[in-house]
């Protein structure tokens, strides 16, 4: 029976959904952080369960060749890249995998029309927005815990450590936006500090800094830096505004949000505009669109493209096609198959996703997409005047946590002839999905991406279609 504290040599076998690698000690499941598939590993047990312990690697005997340098100086101990260590022909395979394996033992489907997982075009600097967190309490390298002069209530800025939500790693560098958005971080760090900026606590739940958020366009080289505080402070803000101006001209604008919220949001219910615009443009599929300070854009821009016209292809859209957009957002994926189909609808509970829907369909001079506000099981029920006719396609992208078998149940009674669902959770797609199939549904393609080089997390899109002919709209 391991223990906590117990040491044991295993050899590693695959990755589990969730990062760690999976190896076996006398029948018992063992997962490890930082483990590779093929690695022969001394591991200390961390936490001992019944059916399975959790262990931290104490040396690798053999190395598998699985392994890669990773190039982050704050590798294992931020809590964002958990998988630079691992070859990106590696976590690709893992990925696929891992849909697979959702559909198979979740979805209970079998002889899986999978295609190949499509990966990602850059592996580093590949995010078009990145946020960061103050903490009063920095996370200390074993290094600093050693010496005595440094102390663990020090400024921080950056990112929090897995499962410490009161301590962030101070970043220096990070690989995922770019090379100049580590300069602007250093230098906001260091305007915070020499000022000595107060940050807010969640505990006590007083000072004024809570995140950087700085996001950048792949297509058009703009920027935008979001300082978010619990409170307002034009002066300070101003000043920060000609530092950061100074020392890059690049940035296109300046926001401040302000939340006077309890939990750690990283956007506000007011919003100042310092410089420039307020928000910043991108380009996809020969449209442009708005994304302002709190709009949700997807972070790996020419991933995304792939996305949608994949969202489109395997949908086999046609110009007689009308179609819902389910969970639409800012009408993004709308917007790109606009051209494709005779009419969208889109539909998202969020009044300012609606808005951002809205405005950027005005942008791109497209009059075929409607976007509604609404809840979305009220709108499949009860409030229903705007459902003119049935859709031929309905796209799903919801969050997470899936779509509830309600709203499943009611996508089916609209009787499309295809459902395109686009995820970035296979486990609860899967579930979904078997829903569907039971509503007279069949599964006909899987097509995974890559949306987050070096993390567990990957995308997936299913299509369904029904295997009965379509009945004719009421």
């Amino acid at each position: 029976m391991l223990k906590r504290g117990t040491e044991t040599e295993l050899s590693l076998e695959r990755l589990a959904f969730g990062g760690h690698a999976v190896g076996h000690h006398e029948g018992m499941v063992v997962l490890v952080r930082g483990g590779v598939p093929g690695d022969s590993v001394r591991v200390r047990i961390v936490k001992a369960k019944r059916k399975h312990a959790e262990a931290e690697i104490v040396e690798v005997i053999r190395p598998s060749s699985l392994r890669a340098e990773s190039r982050c100086m704050h590798f294992g101990v931020c809590g964002g890249c958990k998988w630079q260590h691992i070859s990106y022909d590696a976590q690709l395979q893992t990925k696929q995998q891992h849909v697979a394996d959702a559909f198979e033992r979740i979805g209970n489907f079998r002889s899986l029309p999978i295609a190949p997982i499509i990966g990602s075009e850059e592996t580093y600097f590949y995010r078009n927005k990145i946020e960061f967190s103050f903490s009063r309490q920095r996370w200390l390298t074993a290094d600093e815990i050693v010496d005595k002069g440094v102390s663990v209530k020090e400024f921080g800025l950056g990112f929090h450590t897995p499962q410490r939500y009161d301590k962030v790693v101070n970043i220096e560098k990070c690989w995922l936006l770019s090379e100049s958005s580590n300069g602007i971080l250093n230098t906001v760090r260091e305007f915070c500090r020499e000022r000595q900026l107060s940050i807010y606590s969640t505990k006590t739940h007083d000072g004024f800094l809570r995140h950087l958020v700085i996001r950048q366009s792949k297509r058009t080289d703009e920027t935008m830096v979001n300082i978010v505080t619990s409170d307002d402070d034009p002066g300070l803000m101003r000043e920060l505004c000609r530092v950061l101006l100074s020392e890059f001209p690049q940035i296109t604008t300046i926001v401040n949000n302000i939340t006077a919220r309890k939990s750690m949001v990283a956007f506000g219910e007011k919003e100042n505009v310092y410089f420039g615009p307020g928000y910043i443009t991108e380009r996809m599929g020969g449209f442009t669109f708005r994304i302002s300070a709190n709009s949700f854009f997807q972070t790996n821009t020419p991933q995304a493209e792939r996305l949608y016209e994949v969202v489109r292809s395997l949908g086999n859209l046609s110009p007689k096609d009308d179609v819902f957009d389910l969970y639409c957002g800012t009408g993004t994926i709308a917007i790109y198959i606009s051209n494709h189909v005779a009419e969208v609808a889109g539909i998202d509970v969020v009044a300012e996703a609606i808005e951002d829907a809205k405005l950027n369909a005005a942008l791109n001079s497209v009059r075929n997409c409607r976007f509604v506000l609404g809840d979305l099981k009220d709108k499949l029920t009860k409030d229903t005047s705007w459902i003119s006719r049935n859709p031929d396609v309905v796209i799903l992208d919801p969050p997470r946590s899936g779509l509830h078998p309600k709203v499943a149940q009611q996508v089916a009674a609209l009787n499309p002839s295809r459902i395109v669902y686009a995820s970035c959770n296979p486990t609860t797609q899967a579930r979904d999905v078997r829903i569907f199939a039971d509503l007279g549904y069949e599964l006909r393609g899987l097509q995974p991406l890559d949306m987050f080089p070096h993390t567990y997390h990957v995308e997936n899109v299913a299509l369904i279609e029904r295997t009965s002919p379509r009945a004719s709209d009421p």
